[in-house]
């Protein structure tokens, strides 16, 4: 119970992380956010093709941002069913999205959104592989290495707040 409430913690810090990555762009102040408004409803159409190809660091990114997303979701929750653990990804993914169109904070694309949940079903299914491997330790492990990453994140945006001052 002790790892979950762990988990809980570093979903929640991850979460407020990915909000400032995705909406606020890593910025500190609203007025440098970018005001752009627009949908793409075709995946993989002209968000992610540059010079005439499909530029696949976007995508990559979108896929890798949200795999942390699935395992925190599978640890606290894998007594439910794939799906149930899946549509909170989603939901985020689609919220997030929405609410870039709303405040015309960047471009609201399906591509993002069908990339993000990849990245969260992929998280889903990681967490599923390890918990085979490693039936004991797995969570304790997750835990540690998301907590890792918090502190560099954590590390990061210091360095970035004293930088600009």
């Amino acid at each position: 119970m002790k790892s979950k409430k762990i988990t809980l913690g570093l979903l929640v810090f991850y979460l407020v992380a990915l909000t400032w990555i995705i909406l606020f762009k890593i910025q500190f102040s609203i007025a440098d956010l970018p005001h752009l408004r627009n949908i793409n409803l075709i995946p993989f159409a002209d968000s992610v093709i540059v010079n005439g190809t499909i530029d696949f660091s976007e995508i990559i990114q979108n896929v890798l941002a949200f795999i942390p997303y699935g395992l925190f979701v599978h640890i606290l929750w894998e007594k439910k069913p794939i799906l149930k653990q899946f549509l909170p990804i989603v939901c985020t993914s689609f919220l997030f999205e929405i609410v870039q169109f709303i405040f015309a904070i960047g471009g609201t694309d399906i591509t993002d959104i069908i990339t993000n949940s990849l990245g969260g079903f992929l998280g889903i299914v990681l967490a599923i592989g390890i918990f085979k491997i490693s039936n004991k330790y797995w969570i304790k492990f997750i835990n540690i290495i998301s907590l890792i990453g918090a502190i560099f994140l954590t590390l990061f945006i210091v360095m970035i707040l004293l930088a600009n001052l």
